[in-house]
Order: structure tokens, then sequence, then C-alpha cells
């Protein structure tokens, strides 16, 4: 926890901001009475600094110092800030200092170390191994951006010399849109012999070595000189383009690509078909992706220039604090946060994208107020998913896909699969270093790279967490668990290795190695290969376990969520009152989300599947009928044709949980108003199969199978044959209906209990999203602006009939909306109550009990209760709430702040027919 928290500007609530082209500076100026009006204290924004031209998302950040032009300009910026100013909004900025968007022609530090190679100043910025065991990379850099082998894309003639009249430099373009630029030490090469102007420029080029230190400056100067000369000078403007031409072939003939070839060799880039960069990458990307790089952001001098406008901003009030992307890619993250504190002019709100294991915590001494909340996803979805189902929901998807193997094993698998495909080169340079530590010792001279790769490959496969945080100081307790059960499991795995390596090797991943002076060791270069094993891990587990194994354990995919487990099936009242007390007194500030832009299904999607969760008998009769119905339309009546069952029973989950809310309960849909949720459909399931790696992979599409699945779809879609609709609408009604129940009670857990609440764009109404980039669609604003003009006469006049009418009418999503103008409402009267209150569990009596979630919070005489109702199912089923009373705390007269009207307690009880009479959420509070 911060220890300014006192000083730090919390908000009271955030509302998610996704910019991109098509929603800029202006876009976001507009929507800020809105959000100001929903009772959100801070917009929270996606990144905005200049990305690659195009970005969706704007994590492919290349430049930290300048706004991104295609939202809009400095002028448009100023209007958003004051806008946002003008509405009492603070904000907060999504911040990307792990990585840079690389490749294209638009990073300027990127085309620098292209054309410099080592000696480039901006070299050592990014994580570059200019020695790699890769011979023919020596002093090279991997540029892996080509659709095609080498060779095929020089034949056909995507490479181009070109020389740019400007700055009068020469680079070659890949298809037209990758820059590559050429060292200045040989521009004589192109330049040649024909012109004397040109021939002693060629020659001063080629003497530049002599200007040491000065010669990129030098460089600079020449290519001004040439610049200048080809503007001026028709003959020299000539003699450059007759040059460009000798070595510029004839498409098709390779032949004529001679010369360029040559030029291309002797650059400090080696351009390479995309798949190379498995087994052939030197420098670290984000993940697997070849055109994020990573950054050694724990370069003082780096860190400085990267943070200063974001300081500027703080500085100035335009920020009042950071959200970290991908914390766990850098290098040392303790010591980042630490640096953040001490370089921010003014204290600041700090919240780091950071995924926690079950049995893990964020650590105590990092200086933050807490991460982005993905726990706490999962957390609250777990509250309203049905325990008492998972044998039968295990069972379920046993007998209909086959599947019964563990998920742990499954995990361990994809992780393999990912370090022996993916991410390959990055594990054969940890070997590598890990080799040439053990040479430095004697008792350890033989760990032969080969050996030490097998070793690593199966402790990181084993690890338990995303990655453990050792720098050199004595390890936690806690990276010491991690290590042991990671090292203790790959021992028993892989047998056939000498025990003495993993010895070795723990050692190394503690820091034990170096602990004592005089251990033969170099301490820079073992803790140095520790937390490169760190870094390495994180990309690992997230490629093996969310971008794999999530997509192949379709046994209840509510679970398959960014830090979720779905391996454990719901959670207990008591489990999730314990994290919220713990959360209460450890990280009260901490950011709380239930839909975020990576999020693999909408926050109600994944409220719908936990109401699915409580029909597992239902569900299992229906699934076999829905796919007899199409497998038999195809012929397919042994059910083994294409797709594979797996594939098939994601879809069916996807479709119950995602079925837009406006075409439910109407019968039987049109075409036409099908039409954008088919087109949904089928790219959410394009996604899975290709994440999943089964029968189709981005590298390697298999159009075949996919042709099949999305022939399913289709056919499952198909109103002209609804022989299977007309199966299916009846239980996804049912499961729309109650999935009403949990959203609503999710929503008001999340913006009551400890902690920040954040709405993700468009949230505010239903959030029926499939995986991204479906959950980044453009939101309607002004029509949420204009419910809201209606609703808040109503809510401040009549409330309990208004919420009566909305939930009656709950299709169209306002019922959402008004609890959370309600909620916030509330939030904002009693502000220090939710941001310093206590937690206090509170219990229900009676023959439901079960099914009610209520907890209050404290802060002197201020009070506020909230009950939701859970397993709305087995409650209905059971004829409604009987006895059932929630007992209040004591000695408080409370109010209804959701439906403005007097609680009608007996004693210190109220039952829960009547609390619950008109909406199955309640807020109390004293005032």
């Amino acid at each position: 926890m911060s220890e300014h928290q006192d000083k730090v500007p919390v908000p009271r609530a955030t509302y998610r901001l996704q910019f991109r082209r098509e929603f800029g500076f202006d876009d976001a100026a507009a929507v800020a009475a809105y959000v100001a009006r929903l009772g959100v204290s801070h917009i929270y924004a996606s990144p905005y600094l200049k990305a690659r031209p195009g970005s969706t998302h704007g994590y492919d950040i290349v430049d930290h110092q300048s706004l991104n032009p295609e939202l809009g300009d400095e002028q448009a910026f100023h209007r958003m800030v004051e806008a946002f100013r003008g509405n009492g909004l603070g904000q907060i900025m999504d911040f990307v200092p792990n990585h840079m968007g690389v490749g294209g022609a638009d990073n300027p530090w990127w085309l620098d170390v292209l054309e410099w190679g080592p000696d480039s100043v901006y070299a050592g910025w990014y994580d570059i191994d200019w020695d790699p065991d890769r011979r023919y990379l020596e002093g090279k850099l991997l540029v892996p951006f080509l659709g095609d082998q080498y060779g095929a894309v020089l034949e056909s003639g995507n490479f181009e010399l070109r020389f740019d009249e400007e700055t009068g430099s020469f680079a070659v373009w890949a298809y037209g849109s990758h820059k590559l630029p050429i060292c200045p030490l040989h521009y004589a090469r192109i330049l040649g012999v024909e012109h004397p102007e040109l021939e002693r420029l060629g020659d001063s080029f080629s003497a530049l070595p002599s200007w040491r230190p000065h010669v990129h400056r030098r460089a600079r100067e020449l290519q001004a000189e040439l610049a200048q000369l080809a503007r001026e000078q028709e003959d020299v403007r000539q003699a450059v383009t007759d040059a460009l031409a000798r070595l510029n072939g004839d498409s098709g003939n390779l032949e004529s690509w001679r010369g360029l070839d040559d030029l291309i060799q002797e650059q400090h880039w080696r351009p390479a078909h995309f798949k190379v960069a498995a087994d052939d990458i030197n420098y670290r990307r984000f993940f697997n992706i070849n055109e994020l790089a990573g950054l050694r952001m724990e370069l003082p001098e780096l860190f400085d220039h990267a943070h200063e406008f974001a300081f500027k901003l703080l500085e100035d009030g335009t920020l009042d604090g950071l959200r970290i992307d991908h914390v766990d890619g850098l290098l040392d993250p303790k010591g980042y946060c630490q640096r953040l504190r001490e370089r921010a002019p003014r204290p600041f709100y700090l919240v780091l994208e950071k995924i926690l294991a079950r049995h893990e915590s964020l650590r105590s001494d990092w200086p933050v107020e807490g991460t982005t909340g993905y726990e706490f996803t999962n957390l609250v979805l777990g509250l309203f998913v049905d325990p008492d189902a998972e044998e039968a929901f295990t069972r379920a998807y046993q007998e209909f896909a086959g599947k019964a193997r563990p998920f742990a094993d499954m995990v361990r698998d994809c992780k393999l699969l990912i370090m022996e495909n993916e991410m390959a080169s990055e594990l054969n340079v940890l070997a590598r270093d890990a080799a040439r530590v053990a040479r430095q010792n004697p008792r350890t001279a033989d760990f032969t790279r080969n050996i030490l790769q097998r070793a690593l490959k199966e402790i990181v496969a084993c690890f338990p967490v995303y990655r453990t945080y050792v720098d050199g100081s004595e390890p936690r307790p806690e990276d010491r668990r991690d290590i042991d059960w990671a090292i203790s499991q790959a021992r028993r795995n892989e047998r056939d290795l000498d025990p003495s390596v993993f010895d070795f090797l723990h050692k190394l991943m503690t820091g034990e190695l170096v602990a004592q002076p005089r251990s033969g060791f170099s301490r820079q270069a073992a803790i140095r290969v520790a937390m490169r094993v760190q870094q390495y891990s994180g990309p690992v587990m997230a490629k093996g376990l969310e971008d794999t194994a999530f997509y192949r354990y379709n046994r209840f995919v509510a679970l398959n969520e960014v830090g979720g487990h779905p391996d454990h099936f719901g959670l207990s009242p008591a489990a999730v009152h314990k994290a919220n007390a713990d959360r209460a007194r450890d990280w009260p500030h901490t950011m709380l989300g239930t839909s975020t832009h990576d999020t693999k299904r909408g926050e109600d999607t994944r409220a719908r599947l936990a109401a699915l969760s409580e029909m597992a008998e239902e569900w299992t009769r229906r699934t076999h009928a829905w796919s007899r119905i199409l497998r038999a339309r195809r012929g397919d009546v042994e059910g083994t044709a294409p797709p594979d069952r797996n594939d098939e029973y994601l879809f069916y989950q996807l479709m119950i949980g995602a079925w837009p809310a406006e075409l439910t309960g109407i019968g039987l849909p049109d075409a036409d108003a099908l039409k954008s949720y088919a087109d949904r459909l089928e790219g959410a399931m394009m996604k899975s199969m290709r994440e999943a790696k089964v029968h189709s992979t981005w590298a390697a599409p298999d159009t075949t199978y996919e042709d099949a699945m999305l022939g399913l779809v289709r056919d499952a879609l198909d109103v002209s044959r609804p022989a299977f609709l007309e199966e299916f609408l009846p239980l996804q009604e049912r499961v729309a209906r109650f999935g009403v129940v949990n959203s609503l009670g999710q929503t008001l857990v999340k913006l009551t209990v400890p902690g920040v609440p954040d709405i993700y764009q468009g949230a505010d109404m239903w959030e029926l999203s499939l995986v991204d980039p479906d959950n980044r669609r453009p939101v309607d604003f002004n029509a949420r602006s204009r419910l809201l003009d209606e609703l808040e006469p109503r809510l401040e006049n009549e409330p309990e009939a208004a919420f009566r009418e909305l939930l009656e009418d709950w299709r169209n999503g306002t019922v959402k909306l008004a609890l959370i103008r309600q909620v916030l409402k509330l939030r904002t009267q009693s502000a220090e109550l939710f941001a310093n209150g206590s937690y206090e569990p509170l219990r229900a009596e009676g023959e439901r009990a079960e099914h009610v979630f209520a907890f209050a919070r404290r802060l002197g005489s201020q009070i506020s209760v909230t009950a939701v109702t859970r397993l709305p199912v087995r409650l209905e089923a059971a004829g409604g709430w009987g006895d059932t009373r929630l007992i209040l705390p004591e000695g408080a007269e409370l109010k209804d702040c959701i439906l403005g009207r007097r609680i009608a307690a007996d004693g210190q009880s109220v039952r829960a027919a009547d609390l619950f009479a008109a909406l199955p959420v309640a807020l109390l509070a004293t005032g």
C-alpha cells in the first residue's frame, strides 16, 4: 500500500473509455457530462500517446512524448481535458512502459537501431541480444515481418530501395510499409561513381568512422547535403534515380535482385518470414508479438525520457493517476513502482495490471494502491456460480465432448507447446546464459545448454504463478515457495535429468548461488539470468493458460476469464466475505473491474452463464438435442464429423450467454435481426479455434475445419430451418431472465465493496460481449444520455414504481443503468464511508438463507447495507423466500437508497420477501 495514501487522489468510481481513430478526444469530451451524471469521479482512459497508425487499442506506442494524432490534435486534447474538469471529472491514464510498437515506419528509436545497429544511441533501450548463438545475427537485429520466405519476397519485388528527398537517406521498404534504413556507412555502394558529386559524397560516407565519436552527427550533415544537391540539381537527382534502378530488380527475376540482396546482407537488420521469430528472435517481445518490442525500463535515462510527458500531465493536474500496463513484463516491477513514486511531481493514484494466482497476493511492499481488478472479476462471479453443480457439469462435459483430462495437466501441456514453438528462441537464450554462468565454476561446468534448457522448460511449465520477483536481495518467502513448488514438480516430470541440475537452477533462480562472497560465480550474470527467467515465465503462462488452455477446456467457460480458475467451480459466501475483508484491510483503494478490453466474455454474458450453472440437468439434455438437430442436418448421424464436439460445446455456451437481450422473448427473430450477432459469433469462434491450436492456428489456418465450424454456426442461426432455434430459445429466455438477477447483484456488489469500482464503456447497460475485438465495439453514448435524462426525474420522484417497470422490461438494459445511477449517488453523498469504511459480513436466517449475500460498510455513525440474491433458479424452484430474514446491524435506522423507501424492520431483521419485493438487490443506508 502507498506510504502516501492520505495524499493520493483516490477515485470514487472510474469509467473506462477506449480511444481509437473513431473515438478521439472530442468524442470523449462529448461524453463527459453523461459520465459525470452517473456519479463517476474519474475517466479511466486507454492509452492515447502516439501509437502505430491505425491502432485499435493504443498499446503499440511509438512515442511516449506525443499524443496520438489519430485521436485529435493538441487543441482537441485540451478541449477534452477542460470538458472533464468542467464536469468535475479527474483522469487516470493507461501507461505502457514495457514495450513499443515496431515495424512499419513510425518508431524513430527503432528505425535508428536498424540504421546503426549496436552503435545506435537507442540500442541499449531495447532488450536486444547482439551476440546470439545464431552467428548470422551477430551485430544484427532480426526483422521477422515478412509474409513469405525472404527469397520469395525478394524475387516478387516486394523489397524496394528508396531515397528520401527530405532527409537524404536511403531505406529498403518491405511491402511498401516496413522501413528498413540503410546504414550511411554503405551509401557508397548505392551512390556509385557515375556522377562526380555522388562519388565524392559516397567517399565521405565511407570515411564516417574517422569522425568518431561524432559519426551520427556527421552522417546527418552528409545526408542533408545529399538532399540539398538532389533538390537543386536535376543531374544529381537523376543520378540518384539511376543508382536506385541499378539495385532494384525486376519482379520474378531473382538474379536481377542480387545487388540489393548484397546490400541487405551488410545491414544491421535481417528481414525474415514471421515464423522465423519462434526460433531466432533476438529481441524481447510482448508475449510472442513480433511488432511489440520490449523496453529496458530499468535504465534511468530511458525511464526519465519515457515518463516525462506523463509526469507533466500529473504536475498540471490533467492526470490524477496511472494504470500501468503489463507490469510483470518489466525486469524489476517493484523498483519501477518505487521510481515512479520518487520521480513523480506529486502523489498520484497508481494501479497495476497484474494477474494473481489463487494463492497469491499483491506484494505488500509495492508502493501502489492495488491492481486493476482481475481477481475481483472472478471473485464476484464465483458468488453466483452454483458450487453444487460442479460434478454435474463435469459429467456433462465429459459425455458431450469426451474431455476428462485434469485442467492442470492441460495447462502444463499448453505451456510446453508455447515454449517449443512460439517462444522457443527466448528459452534458447535463457539456457545459453544459464550455461555461461554454470561454466564459471568447476562444480557446475558440465551442465550443458541442452540439459539446462530441458530443465528450465519443465520448471517454467510447472510454475504456479505468472512470475516471481527475485531481485538480488534476500528472496521473499512467497518467491521461495513458488520456486520450490515449480522445481519439485519439474523433478518428478523430468526424471532423466540428474537431480543436481535442478539443485543448480534452484540456487540460480533464488539468488542463493551468489548470496555469499567468493561463490565462484559472477553475481551480475547470475542475478540477471534469474530475473530474465521471471520475465519469461509470465508470457509463457499468459500464452499457455489464457490464450491456449482457456480455449481448450470448455467445461464451463464463464470461469475461463483473465485471472480466472476454470477448475474451481463457484465460491462460498464465506470465501467472498473473507476476500472483501482482506481487501478492506490491505488494499482498500484497489480497482474493481467486471469487464475490461481484455475480458473474454462481457460481465453480463458471464452472469447469464452463472445462472446456467443452476440448470445442469436441463443443459445436459438440451445440448444433446441441439447437436442431434444440427448434425442430422449435415448427415452426421454418428456425431463424429467436424467440428469436434469440444468446439461445438463452446459454441452453445457462447450462444446462450451472448444472445442479444432485445431478441429475447420475441419468438423466432428474422434473419436481418440476427445478422450482426451471427457475424460476432463467427468471429469469436474463429478466434477460439485458432487460439486453442488444436485444429487450426493463426500461423497455419485449417480453413476446411474452420469452415465446418462456421457452417454449424450458420445452420444454428438459419431462421428458414428453425428446428434448432425453436429448441434453443426457451432455455435461452429462461437463462437470460435469471441472468438479470445475477447481473444486478454483481453490479451492486462491485459498487459497494471496498475498492474503487470501474465501469467499462458500455457496461452501464447490458454488456453481452464476446472475446475481443467484440468487446471494443462502439458505444451509443447519445442514447445513454437520453435515457438518463428520462430516468432522473422518475428516480427522484417515484423510484420504486420506476424500478418495478424497468425490471419488467429488462431487455433494454435501463434497469442496470438506473441501479448504477442510484448507487453512485449514495457513494457520492457518503464518499468517506465507501472509501474507508469497515467491512462486516451480515447473516441471514431461515430456510433460504443461502440465497442471500449481504454485508455492511461502517464509518462512525454512517452505515450502509448491501444485500443481493444469489442462485435465483434454485430459489424460484424452492418456492421463494419463505421465512428467510436478513439480520441488520444493531441500532441502525436504514433507508432503501435504491427504491427510496423506509425499511420495515422487525427488531434487527427484515424479511427477505419484503426486502427483495421489487428488486433482487437492495442497498440500505443511514440518514
